[in-house]
């Protein structure tokens, strides 16, 4: 497993370990099946795991943090996020969760991008992953917060990074344009990025992109599938896109990727994971594992080998830009904190050892 990392963020295996599904994603995972998917991945030679107090109201980052135990500590990173604090709400733990995840009630989520709100929320993910230390801390979806969460929140973040509490920061969000601009005003390490580049789309070349390698930002893609629509060798006609029905003309257009992956051997969701990989800016692609099965089919996408051609041709027919396209980094713009330190780039082969 190749590892990449940019300016002070820590390195990371180019294919990380989503535990969404571990909280119980839209249906239940056992504690077996979450066992053996994060055991699947250390063999396959994963050491990126990316969690967060919302997947499942804190079930996502019990099971990690006990799946992850007894592991070589050094060995591994793991990412959680902070703004939406979970609230212990007695009165409802009879009720399911509407947050999207089978679990009970038993917490509700507020939104508190804080310096007590995020100590009190990193403390916690601590208790739950049996850790003394998170790698990565990401704020979590600012987009209605932004005036709290670029100031107390990153703040608060720059405090635990000097503390030794967190090893690097960043902010984790669905869209480019407000990234940007952390990446731009904020003293970061890492942005993860959900859904806004994939080989079905690339608004996130315009700005973000550039603007992350001018500063020595790390990218990690998230979200390459398009939340279903690139992750079968063809869409169904119920694909789902940005976590609702896929329209005709967006269906059409990943039939239309399907087919030149078609001709040169590939399946559309390996080249949907190796796609965001081939920008520098870009250090790990995480994809959502609910167990070992699932694990083993993400691995065997990621080492499938795409030949050049089928780039070139996507480009010449129009579904990706070309690599002239791309845009130069923008010029240094003001900014409230000191920019990320310059990149140092690498990218080497890991062997994980096996415990």
């Amino acid at each position: 497993m190749r590892v990449r990392r940019r300016g002070r963020g820590p390195e990371l295996t180019e294919l990380g370990f989503g535990a969404a599904q571990l909280g119980n994603l839209y249906r239940a995972t056992t504690d077996e099946e979450a066992a053996g998917a994060v055991a699947a991945a250390w063999e396959a030679g994963l050491r990126y795991f990316d969690t967060a107090p919302h997947y499942g109201l804190g079930l996502s980052e019990r099971r990690l943090g006990a799946a992850l135990a007894g592991r070589p500590r050094a060995e591994f990173t793991v990412s959680t996020k902070v703004g939406r604090l979970l609230v212990p709400s007695p009165g409802t733990s009879h009720l399911p969760d509407e947050g999207g995840f089978e679990v009970p009630a038993a917490h509700r989520r507020t939104w508190d991008f804080s310096r007590d709100g995020i100590l009190r929320s990193l403390e916690g993910s601590l208790e739950r992953l049996g850790l003394d230390r998170v790698d990565i801390a990401y704020l979590h979806d600012p987009d209605d917060h932004w005036e709290e969460a670029s100031t107390s929140g990153i703040n608060t973040l720059i405090e635990l990074r000097e503390q030794g509490v967190v090893g690097a920061i960043g902010a984790g969000m669905n869209q480019s344009e407000m990234l940007a601009e952390f990446v731009r005003r904020c003293d970061i390490d890492l942005v993860m990025l959900a859904g806004r580049y994939t080989l079905l789309e690339q608004g996130a070349l315009e700005e973000l992109l550039p603007l992350a390698l001018e500063r020595g930002v790390g990218v990690v893609a998230a979200g390459v599938y398009n939340s279903g629509l690139l992750s079968a060798p063809r869409p169904a006609a119920d694909a789902t896109y940005n976590y609702q029905p896929a329209s005709a003309g967006l269906i059409r257009r990943a039939h239309a990727l399907a087919d030149h992956c078609e001709r040169h051997g590939v399946t559309l969701p390996a080249a949907a994971v190796a796609y965001p990989l081939r920008h520098p800016a870009v250090v790990s692609v995480v994809l959502g594992t609910r167990d070992a099965g699932q694990l083993k089919a993400n691995v065997a996408r990621y080492h499938t080998p795409i030949p050049e051609e089928l780039w070139e041709e996507l480009a010449a027919a129009g579904l990706i830009p070309a690599p002239s396209a791309t845009p130069a980094p923008p010029a240094p713009a003001a900014s409230t904190a000191p920019p990320a330190a310059p990149a140092a780039d690498s990218t080497r082969e890991r062997r994980g050892t096996l415990p």
